[in-house]
């Protein structure tokens, strides 16, 4: 087969290849489907978006949706902000929840919530339909001594205009909790806070909490109190429980100090009791002395032996009946 006779079949090949390459790079489907919407999008800004890496669909089918809803929306302005990372679909459906609304909301505060990392279609929903807050229990002390334990229900609507650099919901059951604790210890007793607990959310309403915050607080509703703990009693218990341990501290302490005096004493008894028999046993040498020198006589010697036997033999009766008496009592 020549060349000639296979000239057909490559310009075939050829067109079958350039149209797929054409629907690959070019979307002519979606450009199909925006004029078939009455948006006009020219085929070279779809060859740019290609270009510039950016999903055709991602942005002409939310600006379908944004002409079909009436929105004044560019499709510079919704690359741009694909290009800056955002959800432009997001952000499409929640102009249009506003419009719907009547909420104001440009594109552009609408990017910027989005850009923030906010949901702006749930902020636009929560206008709409505000959002109910519940906190866990809030613990309070009355100026009796009672534990109150209370949780509230905070109603709160987004704000729109502070959305961004408004703070979030921590922020507001934060407040709220110190509202509700500085209300409840302000109280005299705990049965005032149980007779009228709307009085907390009185008081914590009027505070005007939500400033800074990416909310407006509707309502603060009180859903339950609790009975907690007597905590002045308990903190009356354990400052008794302290002051007996110091006084038993101080007891021993005495106690210790006295047995060491009573050894103390016990020692120079001994120590005296030392000396007694050392001074004893100079006597015989004494009295040694005393008969070599010529002071003393044999008779003056042999009377003191007799008065000194005479004393052994009173302390030896002594003792015998101190024992006869001892076994008569028993």
């Amino acid at each position: 087969m020549e060349i000639q006779d296979l000239m057909p079949l490559i310009i075939i090949a050829v067109i079958l290849i350039a149209v797929a390459i054409l629907f690959t790079f070019i979307p002519v489907m979606l450009w199909i489907s925006a004029l078939a919407a009455g948006v006009k999008v020219g085929i070279f800004t779809l060859i740019g978006m290609r270009l510039r890496r950016v999903v055709p669909n991602r942005v002409i089918n939310p600006l379908i949706k944004a002409h079909k809803a009436g929105l004044d929306v560019t499709t510079n302005q919704l690359e741009s902000h694909y290009l800056a990372g955002g959800n432009v679909d997001r952000v499409v459906n929640a102009l249009i929840a506003a419009h719907r609304a009547n909420i104001e909301l440009p594109f552009e505060r609408g990017a910027a919530i989005d850009l923030a990392g906010r949901d702006v279609l749930e902020a636009v929903q929560m206008s709409v339909n505000p959002k109910v807050i519940e906190t866990p229990f809030i613990a309070g002390i009355a100026m009796d001594g009672i534990e109150v334990k209370a949780k509230a229900r905070i109603t709160v609507r987004a704000n729109i205009d502070r959305l961004v650099g408004g703070a979030g919901e921590e922020t507001v059951i934060a407040r709220v909790g110190e509202g509700v604790v500085s209300t409840i210890g302000s109280s005299e007793a705990h049965t005032k806070v149980l007779e009228n607990p709307d009085s907390i959310s009185h008081n914590v309403l009027n505070r005007g909490l939500d400033a800074g915050t990416a909310f407006e607080i509707l309502s603060i509703d009180i859903a339950d109190v609790d009975i907690g703990k007597n905590i002045g009693a308990i903190l009356q218990t354990d400052q008794a429980e302290a002051d007996k341990n110091i006084a038993q501290a101080k007891a021993e302490e005495r106690r210790a100090m006295a047995v060491a005096q009573e050894q103390e004493m016990v020692a120079r008894v001994q120590e005296m009791r030392a000396k007694v028999v050392e001074a004893e046993a100079d006597v015989p040498l004494a009295l040694a002395e005393a008969l070599r020198s010529g002071n003393l006589g044999v008779m003056d010697y042999m009377n003191y032996r007799n008065i000194d036997a005479d004393t052994d033999m009173r302390d030896s009766l002594g003792k015998l009946s101190e024992n006869h008496d001892d076994n008569d009592q028993n």
